[in-house]
């Protein structure tokens, strides 16, 4: 996934309002609209320099710039646009980084199913594919997700699973957006719950993986699998 034109780069100062983010640039400090509505947690720090995109002074919309990227200290990069996971992984299945799919496989996006009113992100080749994205990394180095409880999160999970022992093929995948986190587990310390379900939808044929990413100025794409610690 190639950015329209190539991010510039500031100091992210703060976030506020869910919604936004304030920016010192060398031409002074600007408000970007963040569009992650998550926790975030600890993906944003002070200080840490930040990449965002312009789309113009003529634009129609409230705020000009958006808040994409930061960098860790220890030089990590997080994409902080959930927004472009699905997109993300569709680009990851024509490359064939989802083994079992085929790459030239018919795309469906957004498919109403299940018995609790959900949309699949993905269905591909009759494989119905949940997408999360996944940014937390807490201090052991491994990448957590849900970064905040989510009922949403289970419901999902309890799907996919009813899809399994249905016969019909069910995936979860974990995009990682940090290219500092190399393996993902159930944050269990923040959601229970989720880990439970979790190893529940593993149990009944859900097909689990995680895949990390490259991500520079120019733009984000999924390159590597890496593990899933369920357990």
């Amino acid at each position: 996934m190639h950015y329209p034109q190539p991010l510039a780069a500031g100091r992210f100062l703060r976030r506020y309002k869910r919604f936004f983010a304030d920016i010192e640039t060398p031409g002074g400090i600007i408000t970007a609209h963040c569009a992650n509505t998550g926790s975030m947690r600890n993906c944003l720090g002070e200080g840490w320099t930040a990449w965002y995109s312009d789309v113009g002074p003529d634009t129609k919309r409230k705020l000009r710039y958006s808040l994409e990227q930061v960098q860790t200290p220890d030089g990590a990069r997080i994409g902080l646009n959930t927004g472009l996971a699905n997109a993300l992984v569709a680009e990851a299945i024509r490359a064939g980084l989802l083994p079992g799919i085929p790459r030239d496989c018919e795309l469906r996006r957004e498919v109403a199913y299940g018995e609790e009113g959900s949309r699949i992100d993905l269905v591909a080749d009759g494989c119905y594919i949940e997408v999360k994205s996944v940014t937390l990394r807490e201090d052991d180095g491994r990448g957590y997700f849900p970064d905040a409880r989510s009922e949403r999160g289970i419901k999902h999970l309890r799907e996919l699973a009813r899809l399994a022992r249905d016969g019909i093929p069910a995936r979860l995948v974990y995009a990682v957006q940090h290219t500092g986190i190399a393996s993902v587990r159930p944050a269990e310390h923040i959601d229970p719950a989720y880990g439970q379900a979790l190893r529940a939808a593993a149990s009944a044929g859900v097909h689990i993986q995680a895949l990390g990413a490259e991500i520079d100025a120019r733009g984000i794409r999924l390159v590597r699998a890496i593990p899933v610690e369920l357990a």
